[in-house]
């Protein structure tokens, strides 16, 4: 637990609706709360008075057996957030426990005043992945690779199907997800992308949005993107960013590092609810690279080592869809295939010798369980994704 290991703030960033408010009340629930959200009226106000204030209303000055926490939520909205967060950190440092969270990149607002260096640990809350929701799994959290442990396979498909978002996934209804999934997108437009960053045209953000849920793992055109939604290249860079910065995609680049003929290109976008690909096959792609995206978050947020995300490709045009390395050096690849029936990729072999990884894997959706570590091959090799997908976090 952060904790009781730091004395450092937590940050928790993430997408809306992912359920940071609440895994935050349930994770401290015999611990004295106070919960301050920026969208309240009274709470902005509170805070507005500034760090003795929100003592005072805390009673920072009472003898405790245990310190309170304090949870700020959405606080990056107020453009001085940082300067209040580090004066009240300063001063009332081991009274309390600090823990803030955002529905987007705490760096997405440049105008916060002084640094926060030293003073905080970030965390990256994802939707829910196959480990999460076998609610007997147990972690070793001292491990990045888990035994594999079966998955129900009616929350598999209820997992791939209506994704990882809490609401969604538990009522699995199309009317629900509809309804829900439109919200969210109005939130994502109309509240959170005009407030933090007053950005221009918020019809035609909303085209590449649509566009995005079409080619979700395409490498991507930024003028192709242009013309479509007849804006400036770099208006669509800047655009990309933003949603980057909200969590609504994220981009996942290219290995260039000894690659023969290697092919210096622009990214590939996924969506953070994959269930929003309306094709199957982008989908599938999208759940694993969603999986792997939150191992390697963790992995890197826990400080097991630094990990990283990318896919393959060559002047030949010969790709792999993932590639995750290990402090700076190959670890493992994957290749992304709905049916069991599919042969092994014949670049997975070639990439595998260029790179010397030690692992190399072609994931099918479709297989059933096997109850087998998948980490101890060291041969090209098709798993089932239940299997492997159940090894990560």
């Amino acid at each position: 637990m952060h904790f009781s290991a730091y004395h450092q703030m937590a940050m928790v960033s993430g997408p809306r609706q992912v359920g940071k408010t609440t895994l935050a009340r349930s994770m401290f629930d015999e611990q004295e709360i106070f919960y301050l959200n920026w969208d309240d009226f009274d709470d902005r106000a509170l805070l507005l008075q500034g760090g003795r204030a929100i003592a005072q209303y805390i009673g920072l000055d009472q003898l405790r057996a245990d310190a309170p926490l304090i949870i700020l939520d959405e606080i990056h909205k107020f453009p001085q957030w940082k300067q209040l967060v580090k004066g009240f950190y300063d001063h009332y440092r081991g009274q309390c426990h600090i823990l803030i969270t955002g529905s987007a990149r705490m760096d997405v607002y440049k105008k916060g005043g002084d640094s926060l260096m030293g003073r905080y640990f970030n965390y990256r809350l994802h939707p829910l992945t196959v480990r999460e929701v076998m609610g007997s799994a147990q972690m070793d959290h001292n491990a990045d690779i888990q035994p594999p442990q079966r998955i129900v396979d009616e929350d598999f498909e209820a997992l791939l199907t209506w994704g990882g978002f809490p609401e969604p996934y538990l009522k699995r209804d199309r009317r629900f997800f509809n309804r829900w999934s439109k919200l969210r997108l109005q939130q994502l437009l109309q509240e959170d992308i005009r407030e933090l960053t007053k950005v221009q045209g918020l019809g035609q953000i909303e085209m590449l949005v649509l566009l995005l849920k079409h080619q979700s793992g395409q490498l991507t055109s930024y003028s192709n993107l242009a013309k479509k939604i007849r804006v400036s290249v770099d208006t669509i860079r800047r655009w990309l960013g933003v949603l980057e910065a909200m969590y609504y995609c994220y981009a996942i680049r290219p290995w260039t590092k000894n690659i023969t003929r290697s092919l210096l290109k622009e990214p590939k976008y996924y969506l953070w609810d994959w269930a929003q690909c309306s094709d199957i096959g982008a989908r599938n792609e999208n759940f694993i690279a969603s999986h792997l995206l939150k191992a390697v978050h963790y992995w890197s947020d826990t400080g097991m080592g630094d990990y990283g995300l990318f896919f393959l490709r060559d002047k030949d045009k010969r790709e792999v869809d993932f590639l995750v390395s290990k402090d700076g050096e190959p670890w493992f690849i994957v290749e992304v295939k709905s049916s069991m029936k599919q042969p092994l990729s014949s670049s997975l072999e070639i990439f595998a010798r260029q790179l010397k990884v030690e692992h190399v894997f072609q994931v099918a959706i479709d297989a059933a369980y096997v109850d087998k570590n998948v980490f101890e091959l060291k041969r090209p090799v098709i798993v089932p994704a239940k299997t492997f997908l159940s090894q990560l976090v």
